[in-house]
């Protein structure tokens, strides 16, 4: 199989997994336990922190560990929700579900913020949006189709109106810089299987100082943040993981696998749409329409060929209703329903690059000949 659907996860560094073993072998302790073999899983999770905190630019004091990327969101809007006052939420309209849906169910309500055809967060519907707002959560890079949103802007525009901002940062984590002190957000969630860590464990950044409401009661593990014993094989191998994508930020070849990939396609193909704007993208991501195309069917054909990529996000596969990023962007219905999303990885090659393009080129090309459809006009995004 070439995996190209490293958005929804990426595979487990051996790295990764070394570090784990002992933890799952023989280091099962306690971390709150006060004998020799406790004060030995506890000393690793610290050193875990140290490493996922230098990943963000934080202090190893202002990470949580948590369950995954869902808990880590729930657990930051829950906190906003109890001590940011009694406005609405201000999010964004192409936020993964998990932000959605915690904030769509509470009774104050929540302001969808638009985007523009390129995908990016409309500054001036943000500001527009303040009058009654509780706090903000944008997040970092959108998990379809991989643009980067305007965080500075965002932070500029909740500072002046004095208001709390969390960031979704679990797809782009691994993928492009990030300092948390440079953006001045309070609240940032992390989840390691989006940067070759293991499922299961993610981290919040809680900025110090800032007023926070545990969603979780317990034994008051975490610093009283995140009740629950630690899962220390999960900690260690996202420290791992957190270190090696620091080592590897600045000598990536994504987006040259990227770009390589997407030239063959479209040079291959007939009415291929890029969807969002390429100046605001991540280096892994190609987001791609193909026109008289359904995207199930080219899901199928390209599983037989041995070609793992998604229609959108993973937690939508299956269902039958177009993405609500690509309608929050204004496009087409039928567009959206021929969109695949493409995600490379740092253990990709330009050989499985290439070779999945002639893939996409060949079952397109099936899939339009079984259905007799013709090809109508190439759209690309303009600004």
């Amino acid at each position: 199989m070439i995996d190209l659907d490293a958005n929804a996860t990426t595979p487990l560094l051996p790295e990764v997994l070394e570090a784990m073993l002992p933890w799952l072998r023989g280091g099962h302790a306690n971390p709150s336990g006060s004998y020799a073999a406790a004060k030995l899983a506890r000393r690793a999770i610290d050193e875990a922190r140290g490493q996922v905190a230098e990943l963000i630019g934080a202090q190893p004091e202002e990470i949580v560990f948590t369950g995954g990327g869902t808990e880590s969101v729930n657990t930051a809007l829950f906190s906003l929700d109890r001590l940011a006052g009694q406005g609405r939420a201000v999010v964004s309209a192409i936020e993964h579900s998990a932000v959605l849906r915690h904030v769509e169910k509470q009774p104050r309500g929540c302001r969808l913020v638009a985007v523009d055809a390129g995908g990016r967060l409309d500054s001036s519907d943000l500001e527009a949006a303040m009058a009654d707002a509780a706090y903000v959560s944008v997040m970092m890079a959108n998990n379809e189709t991989g643009i980067i949103q305007p965080i500075e802007e965002v932070m500029e525009i909740a500072r002046r109106h004095r208001l709390p901002v969390h960031t979704d940062a679990i797809q782009a984590t691994g993928k492009m810089p990030i300092d948390v002190r440079a953006l001045g957000v309070d609240l940032l969630s992390l989840s390691a299987h989006k940067f070759h860590g293991p499922k299961g464990v993610g981290a919040l950044y809680v900025k110090s100082g800032l007023r926070f409401e545990p969603m979780l009661s317990g034994g008051g593990q975490e610093a009283g943040r995140r009740s629950g014993t630690e899962n220390t094989a999960g900690i260690v191998g996202m420290g791992v993981a957190a270190a090696m994508a620091k080592s590897y930020l600045t000598d990536s070849n994504l987006a040259a696998l990227r770009d390589a990939f997407e030239s063959r396609v479209v040079a291959g193909i007939e009415g291929v749409i890029r969807n969002g704007d390429p100046s605001f993208r991540l280096p892994n991501t190609s987001h791609l329409s193909f026109d008289q195309c359904d995207a199930s069917g080219l899901l199928i054909l390209l599983d037989e060929a041995g070609i793992a990529c998604s229609a959108g996000s993973a937690c939508m596969t299956g269902k039958q209703k177009p993405s609500h990023v690509q309608l929050a962007m204004g496009i087409p219905e039928i567009q959206a329903k021929s969109s695949l999303r493409f995600s490379f990885s740092r253990l990709n090659t330009l050989e499985e690059a290439m070779a999945a393009a002639d893939a996409v080129i060949k079952a397109v090309g099936k899939l339009r000949r079984v259905q007799g459809s013709g090809v109508g006009p190439v759209v690309v995004y303009s600004p």
